[in-house]
């Protein structure tokens, strides 16, 4: 499957070099070569693939048991009251449609933003109408522990670029007024599904249609049922090939997103994925989504700009990435959009803070 356009100009180039990158990295974070390795191996898995598998992670098993239990719930529901937590503006509850510009999937979910206010005012309609504060609580304590999750990953992601300070990306996403999400996917067990590409195995139908997440970090935790699939490099075939990713309950799965790519100046990369339905039983998933304030201002960070590197994006806020993520289907190359066309600043030419 040929999908040049899908592709980031550094997957391309690893192409050309006959640079291969097999398999689904996996991270122990529990550090047993410590700390310094850590961070070295997390910015090669975000380098080279854009996403990794975290194990041995210190998310209590509690939290996404609860969470999986309530939202479990939730879609076993009739779908009228289903509706009444929606419809998706773009938080609340949907189906099929993805967004406004004609995707759709086989699937129903749930969006909601993480700030304690807005889960508070969604839960009446969500999960327990008698006892909302039941639903409020079990989603903010998941909400705690992936920041806490992804603010670990950005640091080590700091201290491995050998940023000159290893928190300025972990501090996007600690705003007060951070725009971070939370999405939990539900994929039914399909009675019909639409054909698909035969190479994502046996003809199944596309759940969640191929794209890049937005923001800055994505972490991903699903049941035992397969379905996500990511768009790998192979040199070998000379093009980008889809990699079925094996479920595991137990760990989470790290995506680059488009704000992290761009904040790297391109040194790491916006994994491209998508879920395909077909199992025999439903599928759930739920992504954290960390992003930061509306009008946090992104540019690339100057330690990854140089005279052999110049500056690859152009800075913009996040709402400005949002306006235009909006007006585009799914699988558009939104970066694509706001390279530098000029001749790019080099190291020590600095743009300012990244508010």
């Amino acid at each position: 499957m040929v999908v040049p356009s899908s592709m980031t100009p550094e997957w391309r180039e690893a192409v050309a070099a006959g640079v291969l990158f097999p398999g689904i990295p996996t991270v122990d974070m529990s550090a047993p070569a410590g700390r310094g390795e850590l961070s070295r191996e997390i910015v090669r898995a975000c380098a080279e693939r854009g996403f990794f598998k975290a194990v041995n992670h210190d998310v209590p098993p509690r939290a996404a048991a609860r969470l999986d239990a309530a939202t479990a719930a939730f879609f076993a529901r009739a779908a009228p009251e289903k509706q009444l937590a929606g419809p998706p503006d773009p938080l609340g509850y949907g189906s099929r449609s993805i967004g406004t510009n004609g995707d759709v999937g086989e699937l129903e979910y749930l969006i909601l933003h993480t700030s304690p206010d807005a889960v508070a005012h969604k839960a009446m309609a969500i999960v327990d109408r008698k006892d909302p504060a039941r639903f409020r609580e079990v989603v903010n304590e998941y909400v705690e522990a992936m920041r806490q999750l992804a603010c670990q990953v950005l640091g080590l992601l700091g201290e491995g670029l050998g940023l000159r300070d290893p928190a300025s990306l972990s501090k996007l996403i600690t705003a007060t007024d951070s725009d971070s999400l939370i999405r939990i996917n539900h994929y039914p067990t399909p009675s019909r599904c639409t054909a698909g590409d035969p190479k994502s195995g046996g003809g199944a139908g596309i759940g969640f249609g191929e794209h890049t997440d937005p923001q800055i970090l994505s972490i991903l935790r699903a049941n035992d049922v397969d379905g996500l699939q990511v768009l790998l490099p192979d040199a070998s075939a000379g093009e980008g090939v889809w990699v079925q990713v094996p479920p595991d309950p137990s760990a989470f799965f790290i995506n680059v997103g488009d704000l992290l790519q761009a904040l790297t100046n391109g040194r790491l990369v916006s994994i491209r994925h998508r879920v395909v339905v077909g199992a025999s039983k439903p599928r759930l998933s739920t992504i954290y989504f960390a992003a930061p304030p509306l009008h946090a201002r992104i540019t690339p960070l100057p330690e990854t700009v140089a005279a052999g590197a110049p500056r690859r994006y152009r800075p913009f806020t996040w709402a400005e990435y949002k306006k235009t993520m909006y007006t585009l289907r799914l699988s558009h190359s939104r970066l694509d959009l706001f390279h530098d066309v000029g001749d790019g600043d080099v190291a020590g030419e600095d743009d300012g803070d990244q508010e």
